[in-house]
Order: C-alpha cells, then sequence, then structure tokens
C-alpha cells in the first residue's frame, strides 16, 4: 500500500473561469491598485498643542511689542546722532544737541538748570568715565556763550559727544517733562 505524502500534495486553489486562462502579465494587469491611506492632519490632536501655540504666539506678540517700545524710546538718541554727523566739529551745535539729549533722556527739573561744573558733573555721572572734565569739557560748557563767529572747532568733541548719545544711563522712573 502506497502511502500519500499530506505535505506534497497541494490544495488546488479555485479559480474563476474568466482568470483561469489568463497568464501572468495579464493577471497583473487585473490587479487593482492598494488603496492609498487617508493624509494624516497637521492639526494638533490634544487641546494641549492648541493652547501651547496659543501661549507662544502670545509671547511673540508681547516681545514684538517690547521691541517696537524700545526702538521708540530709543528714537531722540537716533536723531541726535543724526545732529551731530551733521554737525562736525562745531562746539556750539555740539552743546546745543548734548543739551537737547539731556533733556529728551531726563527729567526737565534735573537737567535744565545744570551749567557749568555741575553740568559736566551731570555728563560724567552718567556717562562711563570723566571725559567730559579738563579742557573738552570747558570748551563745551563756554561754546554756547561764545559768539558765533569764532566758534572754531574742537576735534574730538563730536566723538565724545556722540558716544555719550550712545552710551548714557537713563532712569528708569521718573517724567521727561
Amino acid at each position: 500500500m502506497a502511502k500519500t505524502d499530506v505535505a506534497t500534495q497541494a490544495p488546488t486553489p479555485s479559480v474563476p473561469a474568466d482568470l483561469a486562462n489568463l497568464n501572468l502579465i495579464e493577471l497583473l494587469e487585473k490587479l487593482e491598485p492598494v488603496p492609498a491611506p487617508e493624509p494624516i492632519s497637521l492639526f494638533p490632536q490634544t487641546p494641549f498643542w492648541g493652547w501651547l501655540a496659543l501661549l507662544l504666539l502670545i509671547g511673540v506678540a508681547y516681545l514684538s511689542y517690547r521691541g517696537w517700545r524700545k526702538w521708540r524710546a530709543r528714537a531722540y538718541r537716533r536723531a541726535a546722532l543724526a545732529e551731530i554727523a551733521q554737525a562736525g566739529d562745531d562746539p556750539i551745535k555740539l552743546a546745543r544737541i548734548l543739551r537737547r539729549t539731556a533733556l529728551c533722556a531726563f527729567p526737565r527739573r534735573e537737567v535744565a538748570s545744570l551749567h557749568g561744573e555741575q553740568w559736566l558733573a551731570f555728563l560724567n555721572e552718567h556717562y562711563p568715565g570723566n571725559k567730559f572734565a579738563g579742557e573738552i569739557g570747558q570748551t563745551l560748557d563756554n561754546a554756547p556763550y561764545q559768539p558765533n563767529t569764532n566758534s572754531g572747532s574742537a576735534p574730538g568733541l563730536a566723538k565724545l559727544v556722540a558716544e555719550w548719545v550712545r552710551t548714557h544711563k537713563v532712569p528708569t522712573t521718573g517724567e521727561n517733562s
């Protein structure tokens, strides 16, 4: 008696009649493409991401607002630096620009009455260093009272005034009136 091996016998698949007489290429052409999966949404799936996005938006808006306010608060510096560039080394013009800049940055009651050594001490107090003492400070202090015809020039004064305008320390409280 011959034993038949179960493993060697392959079950005969049932093939539909319309596919039975087709070759491999024709069968491949009959295949339908696999449907593409639905696209993955880029919208956050949990409320946490929405709140985080809102928080980041508020933070960016706040930082932009602070930057804009700081830029506007420094407008007097930009205007003064432009005037200094036009004034050259004329001590009369530089003294006027420096006084106007100080009046913009500090309370009027502190700045308006200063003159002489008090004015130079004020400039040195709000500037790193003691560069307004000595001859250059005296030139700056006396310039508004000199006649326009003999104004002359003071080398290095424009650079010092521009440096003061750029680096002076502004008080955080107080009115500029």
